[in-house]
């Protein structure tokens, strides 16, 4: 059975009159009325009681019509929802990030969306850089906002911000009160850091960053995410180098001072799969770039 018979009989039981209904279809009367019979031969029950003069629907009929007109209607609602999600204008968008993007440039990318896309789910799932590459290879997600590098060449990134690093204290800390400090006054305080395979380039860097200024760091914590670093740092276990947008979200007894020496850049990039066919993922690329170019 095919979609075209349930539409010339709902148009037929509509008109009661096959003349009727083949102008309505635009095609002629005679094969109009051998496609009836085709779908009543089909079926194996009269859908209509015929006389020379009328035609009327049969008990099997009506029940038949009632069904034909939700078929067709959800049939119809298929097709719209499917053109709609093609153009982009319904659906679900996916999108990683980390928590430097959360301090930086996730929430107005997060409102230029909304403001575009209204009728789009946006999903947003926190997620460290290395499980972001997992989540855009498999297509959970659609695009990551993540720190490269990364190692994974089927995928495409972009740059879209960076920024130095800061010494994170206590603000009990003998150095609380200075503006800029040096890395090396540094050399006897315990450190907590992030663990390295969250980010083992930019982990290598601050512990060379360290050893430049002639120590190596005694880590007594490695945790995630930033917001445990900070508590930590609060409490007085130790001080930290985090990203300088963490002074967005510092707590109460925390304070970020920056350093003298050259850091290494934490660097926030915007990744994709390039198989994913979603169809809002260009518009969203031009949100990210119009939000990292007026940081």
């Amino acid at each position: 059975m095919e979609l075209r018979h349930l539409r010339y009989f709902v148009v037929v039981a509509e008109e009661l009159h096959f003349g009727r209904a083949a102008q309505r279809l635009l095609m002629a009367q005679q094969p109009l009325s051998r496609q009836i019979r085709d779908l009543e031969a089909e079926i194996g029950v009269d859908l209509f009681h015929r006389t020379k003069r009328t035609i009327r629907l049969t008990e099997a009929g009506q029940v038949f019509l009632t069904e034909a007109r939700k078929t067709l209607q959800q049939t119809e609602q298929a097709i719209l929802l499917a053109q709609q999600t093609g153009r982009g204008e319904i659906g679900k968008f996916i999108v990683g990030f980390t928590g430097p993007a959360l301090n930086t440039v996730l929430p107005k990318i997060v409102r230029r969306f909304k403001e575009k896309h209204p009728n789009i789910e946006l999903g947003l799932e926190r997620l460290q850089t290395n499980e972001q590459v997992e989540a855009l290879r498999s297509q959970q997600i659609q695009a990551g906002l993540l720190h490269p590098p990364i190692n994974d060449d089927s995928l495409k990134l972009e740059i879209i911000h960076r920024e130095g690093l800061v010494a994170v204290l206590p603000d009990s800390h003998r150095l609380a009160q200075s503006e800029i400090i040096s890395i090396s006054e540094l050399a006897h305080e315990s450190f907590i850091f992030y663990p390295r395979h969250v980010g083992p380039v930019l982990y290598d860097r601050i512990l060379g960053l360290c050893q430049q200024a002639g120590f190596s760091p005694r880590i007594v914590q490695e945790v995630v995410p930033q917001q445990t670093i900070l508590g930590l740092v609060a409490a007085e276990i130790g001080v930290s180098l985090l990203h300088a947008s963490a002074e967005s979200v510092a707590p109460a007894g925390v304070v970020l001072r920056a350093l003298a020496e050259p850091t290494p850049e934490l660097e926030l990039a915007v990744a994709w799969n390039p198989e994913t066919t979603n169809p809002v993922l260009p518009s969203f690329w031009a949100i990210v770039r119009d939000v990292a170019c007026q940081l």
